[in-house]
């Protein structure tokens, strides 16, 4: 494997730091195993969930022990001609949803993208070490909503500029070199497009020929960076501050990322989201003019973190709901507890909500009918299943009027938002350029200002319109369009070379 952690884009890492970074692999491979030299056999079929919806193909590793292993060679499956592998994890929900607009995009343009979930494999040193390193991630992000003093002296500063420094990057690309073995037997020629930097830098690590790494944030930290593999980001500011690894060394002035190495897209956002924005907005429009009930769609994230936020907006909500003036969307993803816990807390919920749990074809119906059906009362979504967990809220984004999430990859969707606080410093930037862009609001960093936020889009007849009015102008500027375009340039580097 070629050495990533000596040198960054041209920048020396001091020694200690990189001595520091093979210690983390070390210890990794004490700990799970070293799996480097071992060969996982490979097969492909048919997501059961979103194959239909979005084209995907899953990529499953069988055990090399397996009588299996000899048949499966490392084509057999792949398409390596119109195949694309969308390499993602599960952390949240947030790099899920990014693959599946990758996905979705590829298959609108006759691709067929190849699902690769790395934290799925648990046979393999690569899941276990993302698997050890995201419970972490889930657990700093629940404590970082129950306790202030951890959010503002623990987990603020990782995610703002821990996770910002080169330092950081050199300890993942050694640990990155774990999990190259998963990509082994898949063939090199497919072009891969990772939704998180670590199967970007398992691919570029097991000699995968055409890699794009689409960065999801807005702020510019080392932690997305995977040399040897085509950047993207989604806006302007981040390119800038790619480019010139802003303060990803203290106050050093550093040598640039070369011009080929970092391409601005757009956003990352489905083709059934972007391609129905015009209609969607327009309902929106005539459904406010009617009078129809405001309809509010709250998604609770992976981590389940901010559910205090979200019982405080029911409740207040709750008397509207009741006099018909709004109705409510709940996806609370594969958290059932989550549900469990809000209706425990409200008990009048009870009295006006349908529960959609675990029936994804039921689910589809409901988001279909709700495009030109009218809708009341109170929609709570779960579902056990990742893929429908993660989608539900794609689903019902077209058909509802106000997005209520946290500023983190939902605030690139072409759909009115209001946000409510991070998680994470670096999540701010989302919301201040969605809010720039006119189809989102300023962060609402506590309940009392969530609250206002809300009170206006029922009250303000032109925030809702002003904000679909700049969504479909955004769309005529191209902004949306930034998962076709990370398609199109790892097909066109495949092309080239």
């Amino acid at each position: 494997m070629e050495e990533k952690s000596k040198e960054i884009f041209g920048n020396p890492i001091k020694e200690g730091t990189y001595k520091k970074a093979v210690r983390s692999k070390e210890k990794y491979a004490k700990r799970f195993g070293d799996d480097t030299q071992v060969s996982y056999p490979v097969s492909v079929s048919k997501n059961e969930h979103i194959g239909e919806l979005l084209g995907v193909m899953d990529v499953k590793l069988g055990n090399p022990d397996s009588e299996a292993a000899d048949n499966e060679t490392a084509s057999e499956g792949f398409d390596t001609k119109k195949g694309l592998i969308v390499g993602n994890i599960r952390m949240g929900f947030g790099h899920y949803r990014i693959s599946m607009a990758i996905a979705s995009a590829a298959h609108s343009m006759g691709y067929i993208p190849y699902w690769m979930d790395l934290n799925s494999y648990k046979q393999t040193t690569c899941t276990e070490v993302i698997s050890s390193q995201n419970d972490l991630y889930s657990l700093g992000s629940r404590l970082s909503g129950k306790s202030k003093l951890f959010n503002k002296f623990v987990w603020e500063p990782i995610n703002y500029e821990g996770f910002r420094k080169l330092t950081y990057n050199a300890s993942d690309q050694k640990n990155a070199e774990l999990m190259a073995p998963v990509y082994r037997n898949v063939p090199s020629e497919i072009p891969v497009v990772a939704t998180h930097v670590w199967p970007a830098q398992a691919a570029i690590h097991a000699g995968m020929e055409h890699v794009v790494n689409a960065i999801p944030d807005n702020w510019p930290m080392a932690l997305h960076l995977s040399e040897g593999s085509i950047h993207t980001v989604q806006t302007h500011f981040a390119y800038q501050g790619y480019r010139i690894l802003n303060g990803m060394q203290g106050k050093s002035v550093l040598k640039p990322m070369p011009e080929d190495a970092l391409f601005y897209t757009g956003h990352y956002v489905d083709h059934e989201l972007v391609s129905n924005i015009e209609a969607d907005c327009a309902a929106r429009k005539e459904r406010q003019a009617n009078k129809k009930p405001m309809r509010f769609l709250l998604t609770i994230g992976g981590a389940g973190a901010q559910k205090e936020i979200f019982a405080a907006i029911i409740k207040y909500l709750l008397p509207g709901i009741k006099k018909k003036r709004v109705a409510l969307y709940v996806n609370v993803g594969d958290y059932r507890n989550v549900w469990d816990d809000l209706l425990n807390e409200i008990p009048e919920l009870v009295t006006v909500a349908t529960e959609h749990f675990n029936d994804w074809d039921e689910t589809k119906k409901f988001a279909a009918e709700a495009l030109t059906g009218d809708v009341e009362g109170v929609h709570g979504f779960w579902h056990e299943n990742i893929f429908e967990a993660v989608y539900c809220t794609n689903l019902l984004m077209r058909s509802c009027d106000v997005l209520v999430t946290k500023p983190s990859e939902l605030s690139f969707y072409p759909v009115p938002k209001l946000f409510i606080k991070r998680v994470g410093g670096h999540e701010q930037w989302g919301a201040i350029h969605s809010a720039e862009l006119g189809e989102g609001t300023l962060e609402c960093e506590d309940i009392a200002h969530t609250i206002q936020m809300i009170k206006l889009f029922i009250k303000d007849k032109a925030l809702l319109g002003d904000m679909c009015d700049n969504i479909v102008k955004n769309k005529a500027a191209g902004i949306y369009d930034g998962a076709y375009r990370v398609v199109e340039l790892a097909m066109k580097r495949k092309a080239d070379k």
